[in-house]
């Protein structure tokens, strides 16, 4: 039998929310790293994949709980892909490491979407030259030394918007529009971005592959 307990391999509030409503509904219990005092592990890979499975080895091999991790980002076309698996700490090159440790992460959020803008500014000024996707890949571990992990990608098509606009989600949602909805991310209800949303299709996904193993 399937456990239904499952450690998220992140601090991110934002991800744990949206993740825990999505699969509550299916009987899946998502409680954070930081409840077991994991420490965030070191993102030594180089695409999506290879970080979302190495924290999430590390939190099953800490907790011995399945351990779900979430790697994500945005893609700016004009910007050559960036800032990618860089998106969290984009702006960090910008302040003192100190500095940056200590901002909160709406700080941190601000930060980035400026630095987003500034550059995007300089290279992309019409609508037409802004897109851009929301990535995430799911890695799902039975434990530490699952050979099968698995792997689940979505994404989620936009443009960079000029401005930000609206007060719901975080990161980069204030900045990144809907064109079916006209509107930015963080204009959408909660409901209405987990449907469409990068993570909302990884977790389609990885429910479909759960069912197949229960």
């Amino acid at each position: 039998m399937i456990e239904k307990r499952i450690v998220l391999a992140s601090g991110n509030q934002g991800k744990l929310r949206e993740l825990q409503s999505m699969l509550a509904p299916t009987g899946f219990e998502v409680v954070a790293q930081s409840e077991f005092n994991v420490l965030d592990a070191d993102e030594t890979g180089l695409t999506f994949i290879e970080n979302a499975i190495i924290k999430a080895r590390h939190a099953a091999k800490v907790t011995g709980l399945p351990a779900l991790a979430d790697d994500s980002g945005l893609a700016v076309d004009a910007l050559g892909g960036a800032p990618g698996i860089y998106s969290a700490r984009y702006a960090s090159d910008l302040f003192l490491i100190e500095e940056w440790q200590q901002m909160s992460r709406e700080l941190r959020d601000h930060a980035n979407n400026e630095k987003l803008l500034a550059l995007l500014g300089r290279k992309a000024s019409e609508t037409s030259q802004r897109s851009a996707a929301f990535h995430c890949v799911l890695v799902y571990l039975r434990h530490a030394n699952d050979p099968v992990p698995i792997v689940c990608h979505g994404k989620w098509q936009g443009t960079i918007q000029q401005a930000a606009a609206g007060q719901g989600g975080f990161g980069y949602d204030p900045l990144f529009y809907v064109p079916e909805h006209q509107c930015s991310s963080a204009e959408l209800s909660a409901e209405t971005k987990n449907a469409l949303s990068h993570r909302g299709q990884a977790i389609k996904m990885l429910l479909t592959e759960l069912q197949k193993q229960a």
